[in-house]
């Protein structure tokens, strides 16, 4: 108990027509990992607003470092020694490490000029020990997303922070860039540091933290150990049951070839020969920087194509920009869903209707609201999208709502064609079960659809055909039956097949 930092108890807080927390508990102790899982929408976001003062609680009790505390706000939180990392890194790349580190706290002279030498120097040893090697006077762009993480972290070390909250930290890094940030937390776990790991990817949990907390619906679940759980049961109580079969793949006879790329060529691209048929998935895998985004923004004419054709039903079509894709039936749900698929400050129906506005237009071009409103309402019910209405603002989400809103924006322009771009990153895993449910229901419809994944297991689980990248070209395809882990990454790193 004496090693307890922080603990929250009995946390409340209610929006207008939404009750986010009620009765959450918290406890993250010195030298353990805590893991905080759940549901998109289960309340973690909105409990690390309550804990850094962004959000006033309604009832509860906030306990840190023996004394009864409440924060007035981000900065007097993190002042006082709690730090979060969040998914979206608070970095200016045009900036130096060392510039991001102290922004805002440089250190100064008598006569108010900064301290160079000595604020490298700092920043320096605070890399040196997360194990980055750069000079911290390079510009913090010319950094992978790995390093910028570290980055993110020896700024949290630089606050002499005694809880770090890392949350969805791995999304975006490689497996070599996991496996250091992994090292890093074992070597702040075993200074004393307590950590509050959040992430939807199970597999972590087990490897990296020592307890775990659960919320579902806005509700404190249970606390445990990692080592007296497993995964089967975790699931089933994030989701409140079963989930039979993760990756439910089904069988449909493919019809023609509907879409056929011919040596395509763009940024990122070369000669890319690719083939979909109706009623078929094909995985696209590879590692980051392989090329597979690009390829589909080439084909959803978002990266200007340099050579070589695409035909549609085996008709050439030129395309141009994303309009004269959508024209063509072709849909593309970015894996940036903020930066590229959605517009936060706008309405659930607008973001959802925004790009088929047509299909609810009369001849004179006056938009039918009677029956975008029916419309949005039936996406909502169909992909259970938790939100209060269809006019609350997209950015009010949890982000697996707000991806089930950007496929119904694709969706809403009845596609031929779906591209999906990480469709499941940072969704948990009862909204992946979902989006996978609806891709099976696109897929006997007759759809060609097109899944880019990261996730290796979504990949082999709902592909009908898995295609692999590398440096720009396919490097091996595979059919499902034949498709293994090994096989892929062997691809992947450049080994053809």
């Amino acid at each position: 108990m004496d090693n307890v930092l922080l603990r929250l108890e009995g946390i409340e807080k209610s929006f207008p027509g939404v009750k986010a927390l009620d009765g959450v508990n918290l406890t993250v102790t010195a030298g353990r990992v805590m893991a905080l899982i759940g549901e998109n929408g289960a309340g973690k976001s909105t409990l690390m607003k309550v804990l850094t003062g962004i959000y006033k609680r309604d009832a509860g009790n906030m306990t840190y470092l023996g004394e009864k505390t409440e924060f007035k706000g981000p900065a007097q939180s993190q002042a006082a020694g709690i730090s979060i990392i969040h998914q979206e890194l608070n970095l200016l790349p045009e900036l130096s490490i060392a510039e991001n580190i102290f922004l805002g706290r440089e250190q100064t002279g008598r006569l108010g000029n900064i301290r160079w030498d000595r604020m490298y120097r700092d920043a320096d040893e605070l890399l040196l020990r997360l194990g980055v090697t750069h000079s911290s006077k390079i510009r913090l762009g010319e950094l992978g997303i790995g390093e910028q993480q570290m980055v993110e972290i020896a700024k949290a070390l630089s606050f002499e922070s005694r809880v770090i909250i890392m949350d969805e930290p791995t999304d975006a890094l490689t497996d070599t860039e996991t496996q250091a940030l992994f090292s890093v937390i074992n070597e702040l776990r075993d200074a004393n540091y307590g950590v509050v790991y959040i992430s939807h990817r199970l597999k972590e949990i087990f490897e990296i933290c020592d307890d775990v907390t659960i919320l579902r619906d806005g509700k404190f679940i249970a606390e445990m150990s990692v080592n007296d759980i497993n995964e089967e049961t975790l699931i089933e109580l994030m989701v409140g049951r079963k989930l039979e079969e993760q990756y439910p793949r089904i069988a449909v006879a493919k019809g023609d070839v509907l879409l056929r790329t011919k040596e395509l060529s763009a940024e990122g691209v070369d000669k890319v020969n690719l083939d979909i048929c109706e009623g078929e998935i094909v995985g696209v895998a590879g590692l980051m920087g392989a090329g597979r985004t690009e390829l589909m923004k080439a084909i959803f004419g978002a990266n200007p194509v340099t050579a070589g054709d695409i035909t549609l039903k085996g008709k050439r079509i030129h395309i141009r920009s994303p309009k004269d894709a959508l024209d063509a039936g072709i849909a593309f749900i970015s894996e940036d869903r903020k930066a590229d698929g959605l517009i936060l400050g706008l309405s659930v129906k607008e973001n959802m209707t925004l790009s088929a506005l047509k299909h609810f237009s009369n001849v004179s071009g006056y938009v039918d609201h009677s029956k975008e409103r029916e419309a949005v309402d039936d996406y909502i019910g169909t992909f259970n999208i938790k939100t209060p209405s269809r006019r609350q603002p997209v950015g009010n989400l949890s982000g697996g709502n707000q991806q089930k809103v950007a496929i119904a924006k694709g969706l809403m322009t009845r596609p031929k064609i779906l591209i999906l771009d990480e469709p499941t990153r940072g969704v948990d895993v009862g909204a992946k079960k979902e989006i996978y449910q609806l891709i099976n229901t696109f897929k006997k419809e007759g759809m060609s659809i097109i899944l880019v994944s990261s996730d290796m297991p979504e990949i082999l689980g709902m592909s009908d055909r898995i295609v692999v990248m590398h440096e720009g070209r396919i490097s091996g395809e595979f059919a499902a039956a034949e498709a293994t882990q090994e096989n892929i990454m062997a691809c992947a790193v450049g080994k053809k097949r």
